[in-house]
């Protein structure tokens, strides 16, 4: 059975981030709050935690897996990111998109799309996302809670906690969220590339 935790979306209760962070760190699969519904993560070195997302949204090594940073100095660390595409970023963050962007060897491999060696990276605009990214003090492996056969992401925590209550170990109840995914932007090869338009203005990068 998972823990479930209701959090504050806006003050959230440093008690609870710090036993969430002890859970993730235990190898504990997590459902947390973003910007653009729920999301759900482990501890970025953990295998065994990976294949249990990968289980449970019936996603294969493939996928296109994001790490959750905190800012953008955490985001240029795991990613290689020249100027232009620094400014880019840094002009749309926090907020709901994914850049793609060549992986620095700081990045697990079995993150990494296998052909293009590239990762999804987000600073997600969420009070409760960012405190557990803070006292993480690393990225979260992520992806959006998807569930197989949905077209949008999970929205409402007590579904959620219907549907996955035994196959995640904790869910983060940060009130009920948008559905619409993250604005995906490949910024690997230089020009920035719209990937999957969605709740981030795409303006920017056109």
């Amino acid at each position: 059975m998972s823990q479930f935790f209701y959090v504050h979306p806006d003050n959230p209760q440093t008690r609870l981030i710090k036993q969430a962070v002890e859970l993730i760190r235990q190898g504990e699969v997590v459902v947390y709050p973003t910007d653009s519904g729920y999301a759900i993560g482990c501890q970025m070195e953990d295998k065994r935690a990976l294949e249990q997302i990968c289980r449970i949204r019936q996603i294969d090594k493939d996928h296109n897996f994001t790490l959750m940073c905190r800012d953008m100095s955490e985001l240029s660390v795991y990613a290689k990111v020249d100027n232009t595409a620094f400014r880019q970023i840094k002009n749309n963050t926090p907020g709901p998109y994914t850049f793609v962007l060549k992986a620095t060897r700081e990045v697990p491999r079995r993150l990494q799309n296998p052909k293009r060696k590239t990762i999804g990276m987000r600073v997600p605009d969420n009070a409760i996302a960012l405190a557990l990214l803070e006292e993480l003090n690393e990225p979260l492996m992520s992806t959006s809670l998807i569930l197989p056969g949905a077209q949008v992401a999970e929205s409402d925590p007590d579904e959620i906690r219907d549907k996955l209550e035994k196959q995640v170990g904790l869910i983060l109840h940060g009130g009920y969220l948008g559905e619409q995914p993250t604005t995906v932007v490949d910024l690997s090869e230089g020009e920035a590339v719209i990937v999957r338009e969605g709740a981030g203005d795409i303006t920017p990068f056109q």
